[in-house]
């Protein structure tokens, strides 16, 4: 693994079964370890939250969650990622290797997803569940804290929060001593996917690049990222065009 500093913010390059090796060895030697899937949103985000821009610089592993990552990774690095890492494919394949071995506890999505999640799961990888909850709790401190007290309890190998970009990776970093969890990763929508609940993008989207746009297209939801994105190819742009400038004058 390499780690890398893209817009201020680090970025490991790693493979697939890469990072499904580092969080296996994770969970066998234990300590607390956190994993960010970032995206062009959540960079965005952290611009103008100093807050998430520290919890993502604390990260144990990030891996690129998007086209978007690896384009400017290429445009204002010159390098080229061996592959995206999203949330989605690290648990899958996380749950899959892990077997009947592994101690998942299911955060996030409305009532009911994480309980179909984690149904899902123990028959098609035989996953243990020691844990789910919903992501629809007050997030007052108080709520927040009992639910870090029960993951703790539970003792899981792995925590899997989908509490929504910026959330997620927070709550992680912020009870992360608390709840000593060998690894937890903050993955978005995947509860979704991993219960059923909402159709994974064709194999075919992923391979041209253009995921992003059949998600958005087919979720009306999703029509607010558009500006976000926009906003990151502009910041890309205008990074790469200082470069050369600072080139040029010396």
């Amino acid at each position: 693994m390499t780690r890398l500093e893209l817009l201020s913010f680090p970025l490991d390059s790693v493979t697939l079964m890469g990072a499904v090796s580092i969080l296996e060895r994770w969970i066998v030697e234990g300590g607390t370890h956190t994993v960010i899937t970032i995206n062009p949103e959540i960079i965005i985000q952290a611009e103008s939250d100093p807050t998430l821009t520290s919890v993502i610089r604390k990260a144990n592993l990030v891996t690129a969650d998007g086209v978007g990552i690896v384009w400017a990774a290429q445009t204002l690095l010159g390098v080229r990622l061996p592959a995206r890492v999203t949330g989605v494919d690290l648990s899958v394949k996380l749950l899959e290797r892990g077997s009947q071995k592994l101690r998942v506890f299911y955060l996030g999505g409305k009532p009911g997803v994480a309980e179909s999640a984690a149904q899902r799961a123990l028959a098609q990888y035989g996953t243990i569940t020691v844990g789910v909850q919903h992501g629809y709790f007050k997030h007052d401190g108080v709520e927040d804290l009992r639910i870090a007290e029960r993951i703790r309890d539970a003792k899981p190998h792995v925590l899997l929060t989908g509490l929504g970009a910026g959330f997620q990776e927070g709550f992680n970093e912020r009870f992360r001593d608390l709840m000593g969890v060998p690894v937890a990763i903050g993955v978005g929508g995947t509860l979704d996917v991993l219960s059923g609940t909402v159709e994974r993008a064709p194999e075919w989207t992923g391979k041209l690049g253009v995921e992003w746009v059949w998600r958005v297209a087919g979720d009306r939801r999703r029509w607010g990222r558009a500006p976000r994105l926009a906003k990151f190819v502009q910041r890309v742009m205008q990074k790469k065009s200082s470069a050369r400038r600072t080139r040029a004058e010396k």
